[in-house]
């Protein structure tokens, strides 16, 4: 979700398309591919990383790189503390928090090639009086944040949800009603601002066309024909198997950096940290409601990037981006749902997602032979520059998990992070 520090891929990769320029050496780029004798070493390597990021206070990690040229490497290492909680596997489900963005852009682009709507539709064709200029304030707009309306996880209402101590259910329409409380920040299609809100109203927005609910929509557009077993739009705290836990630092260990109104989180206390995996994040909605696993999300960006699930038309849309800094105009970019970034090792396609307990990245090449995950159990570190331990080690780890993907050696100086 990444709610107070609106950044894309946010806090993780896009942090990674700059940090891993800074980290690597420039010669990255032309390094040869790695053969396939080289598997093991490289799983040794991106092993060490991810243990290096539990040492430096991860109390979970999980990768999954997948260069498109043999069986996966799958890794999942943990705090021994947390053990006793659960035994951490690969194959967990994870909340995906804004990477939920990307499932939710998929579906309005579906709608968009079977004449549903139209990208150009005004936001009060279809949700009449429901957000201030929404004649306008297009589709478009609001898939790529260019809309200007107000973070509706900043309004001070949400934050009992964020921390677990309120379980109310949150509807799409009362999560924009929220947001557009407030003034918008520029004038729509003029700037680009990271909101929760443009993707409280694609959800609405979908809901009103379809008929249907988003768990409905996730289900029978995505989950069922990918066969995705272990990936669904959370309708409640609950879990629908084996699952990664998350934690956050109780209030007695939370950094400082922390504000206090983010130091008291509701779950089982747990060596200092709190275990804030039955917490419900229903009030992510269609910006961050949807648990996966990395296995599921890897055939999701195969679906995706390889035109399964969209036509040639829709997924050109999805993949015109806009820049996230103006004064980076050929720098990372924010598609529909999708971000991509330059790296020494390739460009990247994705997202990440940060709701508390739950920090991942998830990337892919341009054709979705590709793909990469890397998780870390605990995330408010990354949302106030709160642990530069954590955040130092996690850089290390998701750049080098980058260039594994694109079939490049892990550079030495991500084991001298």
């Amino acid at each position: 979700m990444r709610p107070r520090r609106p950044r894309t891929l946010t806090a993780a990769a896009l942090a990674v398309s700059l940090a891993v320029a800074a980290v690597f050496p420039a010669a990255a780029a032309a390094a040869p591919s790695t053969a396939r004798s080289d598997a093991e070493p490289q799983r040794a390597q991106l092993r060490q990383l991810a243990r290096k990021l539990v040492d430096a206070g991860a109390p979970g990690v999980i990768v999954r790189v997948d260069d498109g040229r043999g069986r996966p490497i799958e890794i999942a290492e943990q705090a021994p503390w947390s053990r006793r909680d659960h035994r951490l596997t690969a194959g967990d489900e994870f909340r995906m928090g804004s990477n939920t963005k990307t499932m939710v852009a998929t579906l309005v682009l579906q709608l968009a090639a079977e004449g549903r709507l139209a990208l150009t539709d005004p936001v009060d064709k279809w949700l009449p009086g429901k957000v201030p200029d929404g004649e306008a304030i297009t589709l478009r707009m609001l898939l790529n944040h260019t809309s200007g309306l107000f973070d509706y996880t900043e309004d001070p209402a949400l934050r009992p949800s964020i921390l677990g101590t309120d379980r109310r259910r949150w509807t799409s329409a009362q999560l924009l009603a929220l947001g557009v409380k407030h003034d918008p920040l520029f004038a729509p299609g003029t700037e680009w601002s990271y909101s929760n809100t443009d993707y409280a109203a694609l959800g609405a927005v979908l809901e009103r066309v379809t008929g249907a609910s988003l768990a409905e929509l996730v289900r029978d557009r995505i989950a069922r024909p990918l066969g995705l077993k272990r990936t669904y739009y959370a309708t409640d705290s609950t879990w629908r198997g084996p699952h990664a836990h998350g934690y956050e630092r109780d209030a007695a260990h939370m950094p400082p950096q922390v504000p206090a109104g983010f130091r008291h989180f509701a779950g089982q206390r747990r060596h200092g940290h709190v275990d804030v995996s039955g917490n419900d994040p229903g009030w992510g909605g269609a910006a961050g409601a949807v648990v996966s696993t990395a296995q599921d999300w890897a055939r999701f960006s195969t679906a995706l990037m390889s035109g399964e699930l969209l036509p040639a038309a829709q997924l050109a849309q999805m993949r015109t981006t806009v820049p996230v800094d103006p004064r980076q105009p050929d720098g990372p970019g924010y598609g529909l749902g999708i971000q991509t970034g330059a790296t020494p090792c390739g460009t990247f396609w994705g997202h990440d997602g940060g709701i508390p307990g739950y920090l991942t990245t998830n990337v892919t090449d341009r054709a979705g032979g590709r793909t990469a995950t890397v998780l870390v159990s605990t995330e408010l570190w990354a949302e106030f520059d709160a642990d530069p331990k954590i955040a130092k080690a996690a850089g290390a780890l998701q750049s080098a998990v980058i260039c594994a993907m694109f079939g490049k050696p892990v550079p030495a100086a991500a084991h001298a992070g």
